[in-house]
């Protein structure tokens, strides 16, 4: 089997049924902080099908895109945890 075949058979229909699930959990989360846990999931996903798309065209700018956006939601995480830790202290 090729690293195509792999990517096309195993890899990416792994990311799609996961995004779908992590989709459900964003829309069905029972609170808040389970609907932003959903939120970083399925950016990360969406870092990790940039990252297989990357690898298969092989286009490396689109590395330098992935690591960009997963900074971004790595920052937002972090910024809504500290937001919830100061709405709690009041």
């Amino acid at each position: 089997m090729t690293l195509s075949a792999y990517i096309d058979y195993v890899i990416l229909p792994i990311l799609g049924l996961s995004l779908l699930l992590v989709f459900i959990r964003l829309v069905r989360g029972p609170s808040v902080v389970d609907r932003v846990v959903a939120l970083d999931l399925l950016i990360t996903i969406g870092v990790s099908v940039i990252t297989v798309y990357s690898i298969s065209t092989q286009k490396s700018t689109l590395i330098d895109v992935a690591m960009i956006l997963a900074l971004i939601a790595f920052l937002g995480t972090i910024a809504f945890a500290y937001y919830l830790e100061k709405r709690g202290r009041k």
